[in-house]
This record gives C-alpha cells, sequence and structure tokens, in this order.
C-alpha cells in the first residue's frame, strides 16, 4: 500500500470575471463511481447553471476524466485536472459551476477562471495523507484511561471509539510504521497489562 496524498470533506471557492461567476466544490472521492455521483450531486444543485465542468483523479490517480461541459475545447476540464494534479493530490472531485455574466471571456479567460476557481477550493480544503495504518484494540480498567490515550497520542495514533460498556475498550489507530515502537512502550508502561488486539491493517487519513 503505497502513501499518498488527498483531502477529506468538502471545500468551495468562488471567483468572479466580468460578471461570470465560477463556483468551484471539491470532494473526496475514492472511485470512478463516486466522482460521477458528486458530479451529478453538483448538477442538480446548480441545475440553472449554463455550464458544470469538472475533473477527477481517483483510485490513487490511476484513473482521471475531465469535461469541458459545451465550453469552448481545452478551456475548462483540462484545467481543472492540471490544478488537481500541480497540487499532488488524488481521490477528489473538482466540479466548476459557471453563470454566465453576458460578457464573453476568450479562451485565455476561460482558463484563467476555471483554474483559480479550482486553486480556491483545493487551497482551502482539508490535506490528509492516506497511509498504512493498523487498527487495535485494548482493553484496560478506568484508572488507566487517560494514562493509555496519552500513550496514543504520544505515539501519533488516533482514537476511532472508546466503549465504556463492562471493562473500558478503545478502538484506535497508528501509522504501521510506528507500531513497533507503540506496543514496545504499551508492554512497558502497563507492565503487559494491556494488550493491542490488532483489529485490521488499512489505508486511513492522517491530517498533514
Amino acid at each position: 500500500m503505497d502513501t499518498f496524498i488527498t483531502v477529506s470533506g468538502l471545500s468551495e471557492a468562488e471567483y468572479t470575471e466580468k460578471r461570470s461567476r465560477f463556483i468551484a466544490t471539491l470532494s473526496h472521492t475514492e472511485t470512478e463511481e463516486a466522482a460521477a455521483a458528486f458530479i451529478a450531486e453538483m448538477r442538480s444543485k446548480y441545475w440553472d447553471a449554463r455550464h458544470n465542468c469538472f475533473a477527477y483523479s481517483v483510485e490513487n490517480g490511476r484513473l482521471k476524466r475531465f469535461s469541458d461541459d459545451s465550453e469552448p475545447h481545452g478551456t475548462a476540464g483540462r484545467p481543472i485536472l492540471d490544478v488537481i494534479e500541480g497540487a499532488g493530490i488524488t481521490d477528489c472531485t473538482v466540479v466548476v459551476t459557471r453563470y454566465f455574466g453576458g460578457v464573453l471571456l476568450g479562451t485565455g479567460g476561460l482558463v484563467r477562471a476555471y483554474s483559480s476557481a479550482a486553486k480556491g477550493a483545493v487551497m482551502s480544503a482539508q490535506r490528509v495523507r492516506m497511509t498504512p495504518c493498523t487498527v487495535y484494540v485494548s482493553r484496560c480498567g478506568y484508572s488507566e484511561r487517560d494514562r493509555l490515550l496519552k500513550l496514543i497520542g504520544d505515539c501519533g495514533g488516533t482514537v476511532e471509539s472508546i466503549d465504556y460498556a463492562a471493562a473500558l475498550k478503545v478502538t484506535y489507530f497508528l501509522e504501521t510504521a510506528a507500531a513497533a515502537d507503540f506496543t514496545g512502550k504499551l508492554r512497558d508502561i502497563f507492565s503487559a497489562r494491556i494488550e493491542a488486539e490488532i483489529k485490521e491493517v488499512k489505508m486511513l487519513p492522517v491530517k498533514i
């Protein structure tokens, strides 16, 4: 599993050029199906707009598509994709919606406007690093909770959930590369009373 950079959630930016409004919306999408669903959602939301141009890079950059949506060839979709690639991110889709302002912008003006709107959405997005992580489950007493949570945090881990039924059950994950160091410290601090049971290993987002 290779590490790569993507974004979490949604971000939006707006750019105006000679009274034409360009609204860029970016979303985390891992598959072509997710990208298509997001594009359809934006077309429905902005149903009255003249153009909903888009570009996406999914499946860790293995699949890329773009559309000018009736704008002159090469003035919208490709510039949006260039912004995505230039930012070094993948598994995302950007839709730029245009409300025509009555003034023709020319090819250069269109490229600049679509690029600027897309850049705004990318810059305002929360970037995360998708990296191989090990998900653990540990059980502990209430008196050991705070020390366990502090150790997880100090080792760069993220707590997913805490089940307070019976004994405490903490589900958390750490980057797999840091797993050996964490389990060693866990054993030393708690004298092997608390174990880190491996639940699964998968790609998860780590904030940059």
